[in-house]
């Protein structure tokens, strides 16, 4: 089968590797239909991680599936799915407490497991034609037949779920305001969920004009960094209140206007706004370790963060990677029921021969590059 497999930083290309195949009674076989490029790809791509040559990447993946093995009993050959880009057992303790980010049985030494991602699991990813689903039944999420809500329900894999997590890590109730730091897609999904949670006002922090334009298409008011500082905008537009929960949607690779690295600038950043005694929630992927990276602090997973501020404010802090399954089939309904539109910030369609090209145009942040698709 064809495959986008990494060969090292900045190279990336689709190759014949062996089929996906059954190799375990709870396993399914899927044929992937959408598979989405994450910003957190970039971070692999980029050569910031230590993932390995070869890998087969994509952790954003739907399709409809084409084998079961034995032990599969709810689904069937035919079914279309959505994949979780968690990959988790069903029955640890962490899963049985809805925290399958943190499975404790499918990566051992590690607390979760994950499609085409360094440091999740031996697991191939799905920027292929066909993909092996550990524990089927658990894992993956039933849809509607058909084409209907394709590029909506793509994103049901990870970026929606994962704004919507950010949004709950910080506590957002109806009639709050957020700032949401980065209007990449994780961010535009969070603020997305925020105004479904019927979010008062919605700040969204970026320096990218087609991503700002996507923020305020979903109610939200943008905030360019690139004009003068986040804080002072926020602060001058909130009357000096502030905002009471943020959500750091960016990671530590953030930059600051000039385009030096400041892992901790978003953060500094939420600390800054949101009110005394409010929430922030971390979505942003942050590594135990970055070696090859330009800050000495980040190279072993440390941080430069205002904890005195963050301590004498009273706030709060709900970090880590979404637990999909606790959300998806809640956000499914809603793109069903016509309330939920996630597809829209899709700015490309490519087949998988195009791949290698699509991560470079969105690693470029070329303009109006903002989510793209890849139809194996």
């Amino acid at each position: 089968m064809r495959a986008l497999v990494y060969n090292g930083p900045k190279d990336v290309s689709v190759v014949d590797v062996p089929d996906a195949e059954i190799e375990a009674p709870t396993d399914a076989v899927v044929k992937i239909t959408t598979t989405n490029i994450c910003g957190s790809d970039l971070h692999m791509y980029e050569g910031r991680t230590d993932v390995e040559q070869g890998k087969v990447l994509g952790h954003e993946n739907m399709g409809v599936v084409e084998e079961v093995g034995p032990g599969v009993t709810r689904l069937k050959k035919g079914d279309r799915v959505s994949l979780p880009f968690n990959i988790a057992c069903g029955h640890c303790r962490n899963c049985t407490q809805g925290k399958t980010a943190f499975c404790l049985e499918v990566n051992p030494g590690s607390a979760g497991g994950a499609y085409g991602y360094a440091d999740m699991g031996p697991y191939s990813g799905g920027q292929a034609e066909y993909l092996r689903v550990p524990f089927a039944d658990f894992n993956a999420l039933r849809l509607p037949g058909g084409t209907e809500h394709e590029n909506d329900f793509t994103m049901l894999s990870d970026i929606f779920p994962t704004g919507w997590h950010g949004t709950r890590l910080a506590g957002l109730q109806p009639g709050e305001s957020v700032a949401i730091m980065g209007a990449g897609p994780v961010g535009l999904m969070a603020a997305l969920s925020a105004r479904i949670q019927g979010a008062d006002q919605i700040y969204v922090v970026d320096m990218q004009p087609d991503r700002l334009r996507l923020a305020e298409q979903v109610g939200a008011t943008p905030v360019d960094f690139s004009k003068g500082s986040a804080e002072e905008q926020i602060m001058e537009a909130t009357k000096g209140v502030g905002v009471d929960r943020g959500v750091e949607a960016v990671g530590w690779q953030a930059h600051d206007h000039s385009g030096d690295e400041h892992p901790a600038g978003t953060l500094d950043t939420l600390v800054e706004v949101v009110r005394a005694t409010g929430g922030i929630g971390v979505v942003g992927v942050f590594p135990p370790a970055d070696p090859n990276g330009p800050d000495p602090d980040m190279q072993e997973g440390r941080l430069r963060f205002p904890f005195g501020q963050f301590f004498f404010k009273g706030q709060s802090m709900g970090t880590g990677q979404c637990n999909t399954k606790a959300y998806n089939r809640q956000l499914r309904d809603l793109i069903i029921a016509g309330k939920a539109d996630p597809g829209f910030i899709v700015s490309h369609e490519l087949s998988l021969e195009d791949a290698a090209s699509g991560y470079e145009h969105f690693d470029n942040r070329e303009d109006g590059w903002t989510k793209v698709l890849l139809h194996p």
